[in-house]
């Protein structure tokens, strides 16, 4: 027979399979218990590795240790990267160099650049120069180096040599994940954060593009620190997790409706 608080501990488990972030309130509620009671429950399970603790609740844990494919990618959470990519086109002005990192909400964002012959354009992904390269007139350039067919992208020290020789007004950099307790953007591998690190070395300004599946979940390689780029931008699944964060995280992130 299960004890109280073994009980308490399955329900969280439950609860975290049907919404993968729970903040404090919501479970305090649903439990009948106090704050500090949660918060014991949590330690435990997190030991256990059965959950990960944030600043204002809790994730499940869902670590990215392999990217899936850019054909799996383009059908997940397609409303949410059409959301974004309109947010993120409309901070791109007349004359900007933009700098797109291979994956698929770089790609809606590539979709709405399309045509807009005043931008200078540049990119390590196949799918996103395709797009680009729809109509006439725009300035682009496509990064070469080692092939990886699952995102179907350039990277690897030829990449990052070409990446080096530009001046970028604006990079739309894509992420594997973001912990925000710990304000860290991260991604799968230490390949995909090396090149993903030179783009920001070269660019001004740096929008990091996230739908709200990407905050519950852990990847194997850092980026970067939140506070260090411009801007997150992610959609309204993530309402919950960012309004838990530290004050000083909350003003990076644009929320797309």
């Amino acid at each position: 027979m299960l004890t109280q608080a073994e009980d308490r501990q399955a329900k969280i488990v439950e609860l975290l399979r049907e919404k993968s972030f729970l903040d404090l309130r919501t479970l305090t509620e649903r439990l009948d218990v106090s704050v500090a009671t949660v918060r014991r429950d949590l330690g435990e399970l997190e030991e256990l590795g059965l959950l990960r603790r944030t600043h204002g609740g809790a994730v499940s844990v869902n670590q990215v240790a392999l990217d899936a494919t850019n054909a799996a990618r383009l059908v997940w959470k397609q409303t949410e990267k059409a959301a974004i990519a309109d947010v993120v086109a409309g901070m791109v002005v007349d004359g900007d160099t933009v700098l797109l990192d291979a994956g698929t909400t770089a790609l809606e964002v590539a979709k709405k650049l399309v045509g807009r012959k005043s931008l200078t354009l540049i990119s390590n992904g196949l799918d996103i120069v395709a797009e680009l390269t729809r109509v006439e007139g725009q300035s682009i350039y496509s990064i070469g180096g080692e092939y990886s067919e699952t995102n179907r992208s350039f990277r690897g020290p030829l990449a990052e040599h070409f990446i080096r020789q530009f001046n970028v007004d604006k990079l739309i950099l894509n992420a594997a994940s973001i912990d925000v307790d710990r304000g860290l953007i991260c991604t799968s591998t230490p390949v995909n954060a090396s090149i993903a690190r030179v783009m920001m070395e070269v660019s001004r300004r740096v929008v990091v593009v996230a739908d709200h599946s990407k905050f519950t979940k852990s990847s194997l390689s850092v980026i970067g620190k939140i506070e260090d780029v411009g801007v997150v931008v992610t959609d309204a699944g993530s309402k919950s997790i960012i309004d838990a964060a530290p004050e000083k995280l909350r003003k990076k992130f644009v929320i797309a409706n």
